[in-house]
């Protein structure tokens, strides 16, 4: 792989400023933040005034702790426009991300809203390794979804060309990334992979193609998938952060020269990290839910918008910008099966060890008599299909599992192709168990 480290001159200004510099700046954003919501949005002047706060409480940066959290409830309370602290007439674009009730989660953008993300993700896209003119295959989800578009407008402002391909059609994705020679590939990982299997099923080498840098995100994955992808295609694999209440891609972005988590825009979101269960702001270096506070969002600002995905705060160091560690799952994701908390991307690692197993599963959860219990699906590998070979690495997993997760599962071995693919997000836990 090449070193893609990008000159120091190429870097905004307030990438390598000091810590001061940013924490005045924050400062001064989150104070005209506060002001901005609490004037013109009924929802958090109605938050503020039930929590007993109010934007002149704000004296250091450590003082937003004083203001309530807001979460993904909020903006299913308030649906469609609820929320919002602009006029109608001051949006530019509308995006929302599925629900549970039918409805989408519904965000808006003003014109220096869609303004900023687009730097952002250009930022992002040359952190992560991309220039000016490099030629962009865009895998994410155009429509509501903020991926896909969110991507675009951030490639354009870079300079980069766009290929507007979408999700889907993964024969396709093949023929246009060997037609069309794309440096970069922004999709979600487990999609990835689909398109790694449609080159070795066209007969291609993968390590032969134009690809030299992958920006993976929309759901957590694990360094043994970045390194699975790597070596499969010769090219650097990096990580992307967002999500739609906050912003869209671009919130936080690994740097292609370290690989070593997330630097944090920390000049337009504030994070902090909580412990999930209390509330209670953890100092940096402690596992717990991540937080943000947008600076500069005017249609839809959000004040400690709770995340539910868990990380821990880590210094700045290919940027002045503290990190994210990456992902490690969601707090709502979490598995507690017989008193064990399990996480998605625990299973993921462990097959990816297998050397008999392919990087496809699907966990299901299942309820036998009164214990509920685990049955992980899975595909071997191609060359694996014969003989007890399924039976083997069935034996490796679970005891892998047992080991190093501390919980007895049952391992479906199938057929290559058997697990459902993704086109966008993958779907990684059934709930089979009875309801009530």
């Amino acid at each position: 792989m090449k070193d893609l480290t990008p000159r120091r001159a190429d870097l905004d200004p307030i990438e390598t400023a000091s810590r001061d510099e940013i924490e005045a700046l924050q400062f001064q954003r989150m104070k005209q933040t506060l002001t901005h919501a609490y004037q013109n949005s009924s929802f958090y002047r109605d938050s503020f005034g039930k929590a007993g706060a109010h934007p002149d409480d704000l004296k250091t940066l450590k003082d937003i702790a004083k203001f309530p959290f807001t979460v993904k409830q909020d903006l299913r309370d308030t649906y469609p426009f609820g929320m919002f602290a602009v006029p109608q007439d001051r949006l530019s674009r509308i995006h929302g991300s599925s629900g549970t009730t039918g409805k989408p989660t519904v965000v808006g953008y003003t014109a220096s809203d869609i303004d900023n993300w687009a730097a952002l993700v250009a930022r992002s896209i040359r952190a992560a390794g991309g220039r000016p003119g490099d030629i962009l295959h865009n895998a994410y989800g155009y429509g509501l979804f903020t991926g896909g578009l969110g991507a675009h407008y951030g490639a354009e402002r870079l300079g980069c060309t766009v290929i507007p391909m979408s999700g889907g059609m993964t024969e396709r994705q093949v023929t246009l990334i060997n037609d069309f020679k794309p440096r970069i590939i922004m999709v979600t990982p487990s999609y990835m992979l689909s398109i790694l299997d449609e080159f070795r099923r066209q007969g291609l080498d993968p390590r032969a193609s134009s690809l030299q840098v992958g920006i993976f995100g929309a759901e957590p994955w694990t360094n043994a998938m970045r390194q699975e992808i790597e070596d499969a295609f010769d090219m650097h694999a990096v990580d992307i952060y967002g999500l739609s209440e906050v912003m869209g891609p671009g919130v936080a972005q690994e740097c292609v020269e370290t690989k070593d988590g997330l630097h944090v825009w920390e000049d337009h979101f504030y994070p902090e990290i909580i412990d999930p269960l209390t509330g209670e702001v953890l100092p940096d270096g402690e596992m717990g839910e991540l937080v943000f506070t947008t600076l500069t969002k005017e249609a839809l600002p959000m004040i400690r918008y709770r995340t539910r995905d868990l990380t821990r705060i880590l210094p700045g160091t290919a940027r002045s910008m503290r990190r994210i560690e990456k992902i490690t799952g969601r707090s709502d994701d979490m598995i507690i099966l017989r008193g064990v908390n399990v996480f998605p991307t625990q299973i993921e690692e462990q097959i990816l060890k297998c050397p008999g197993l392919a990087p496809h599963f699907q966990i299901e959860l299942t309820r036998e008599g009164r214990m509920d219990s685990m049955i992980v699906h899975v595909e071997c590998a191609e060359d694996q299909v014969a003989g007890d070979a399924r039976a083997v690495s069935a034996k490796e997993l679970a005891h892998k599992i047992k080991s190093i997760v501390g919980i007895s599962t049952r391992i479906e071995v199938q057929d290559p192709g058997s697990v459902a693919r993704s086109e966008g997000k993958a779907k990684r836990v059934v709930d089979n168990r009875p309801k009530g």
